[in-house]
């Protein structure tokens, strides 16, 4: 089933906005701290990949071999950035470790920030750090991947409009093959390959069920006896008032990457998709809604993560056009129930 006349993402509802509106708005000063995170390369070409919204002023990176990862970059010292007239946000893209000392600085400062997931081995430090924004109104985008994925944007909104009734339970799973030096690299935080994969289906469940009332994380680490301390075969049994979730995280599985799905059942209906980043899903629905049938559909859209639907979500909400999706509350009860899974909280 083709796409046609449904519209979820956010980039859609742009495009929507009138070209002179657009065109006669000021472009947003942004900066980028950090080239370490997995994901800093694909937040900068986002950011570059939207010239006419944002004015990439420089990026800070005092590692000489990180720099090397990208080439036409202003690279500037922290002080620089900060002093910058006119700066508005920071894109926040350092090791994990340091995404929130980074950030509390930046956000003092008075600037609104894209911070990248997850937030930090502790719980208080990003609280203070939520709390000061708040104060100041600032908006923090965290950089979970899935939230502006085609088919999940298809299945908030569906959930939002109450297509599947009443959610019963979630079902998903986000795994990977690791190598030696990826384990021994994850092995630096007790809560492992949940702690730094699997946070993104847990946004996710916790966007569409709010903040569980019961967490049970059960973490082994099958190497142990060899010396390997990395928690590697993972599960999360989330409690809701009338809902559960399991949620699955392995990196012993070759084929981890390609069964990666997140299955959603509700009382009129619901939806799987496989594999997570595909846009493909099977679609159940009790009666039919608009375009989709009654009954169990196969339907594809354009696959993939997009940052930049991701940044342009942001320049909206630094602009006062909207408010992001994601609250507070909710971005604090991610990382909340992430740090109890992992036993890390």
């Amino acid at each position: 089933m083709k796409r046609r006349n449904f519209i979820f993402s956010t980039a859609a509802a742009l495009a929507a906005t009138p070209l002179y509106a657009r065109a006669n708005r000021p472009r947003i000063r942004i900066g980028q701290i950090g080239l370490a995170h997995p994901h800093s390369l694909g937040k900068l070409n986002a950011i570059r990949s939207l010239p006419d919204t944002y004015d990439l002023v420089g990026v800070v990176e005092p590692d000489l071999s990180l720099r090397k990862r990208a080439k036409g970059l202003n690279f500037i010292s922290l002080n620089q950035l900060m002093n910058t007239k006119g700066l508005e946000a920071v894109a926040i893209e350092t090791r994990v470790k340091d995404l929130v000392t980074t950030a509390l600085p930046v956000v003092e400062a008075g600037k609104h920030i894209h911070l990248d997931k997850p937030a930090g081995p502790a719980l208080a430090p990003f609280q203070k750090l939520l709390d000061l924004a708040e104060r100041q109104r600032l908006t923090v985008q965290m950089g979970y991947m899935l939230r502006y994925n085609p088919a999940f944007t298809f299945m908030f909104k569906a959930v939002r409009e109450g297509w599947f009734g009443e959610i019963m339970e979630i079902d998903a799973m986000m795994g990977k093959k690791a190598g030696d030096g990826m384990r021994k690299e994850l092995a630096e935080f007790r809560g492992g390959g949940f702690f730094e994969l699997a946070c993104h289906i847990l946004d996710a469940a916790i966007h569409i069920l709010g903040k569980p009332q019961a967490v049970h994380g059960f973490n082994l680490r099958t190497r142990k006896k060899s010396g390997d301390t990395f928690a590697d075969n993972q599960l999360a049994v989330l409690k809701f008032a009338k809902a559960t979730a399991c949620l699955r995280c392995n990196h012993n599985d070759p084929f981890g990457f390609p069964r990666r799905r997140f299955n959603i059942a509700g009382s009129r209906g619901g939806m799987e998709i496989q594999q997570l980043e595909s846009g493909r899903f099977v679609l159940n629905l009790d009666q039919a809604r608009g375009e989709f049938k009654k009954g169990s559909q196969t339907v594809q859209l354009k696959g993939g993560r997009s940052y930049s639907a991701e940044f342009t979500d942001l320049a909206r909400a630094i602009r006062g056009e909207k408010q992001l999706a994601w609250s507070y509350q909710h971005d604090l009860a991610v990382h909340e129930t992430l740090l109890k899974i992992c036993g890390m909280g």
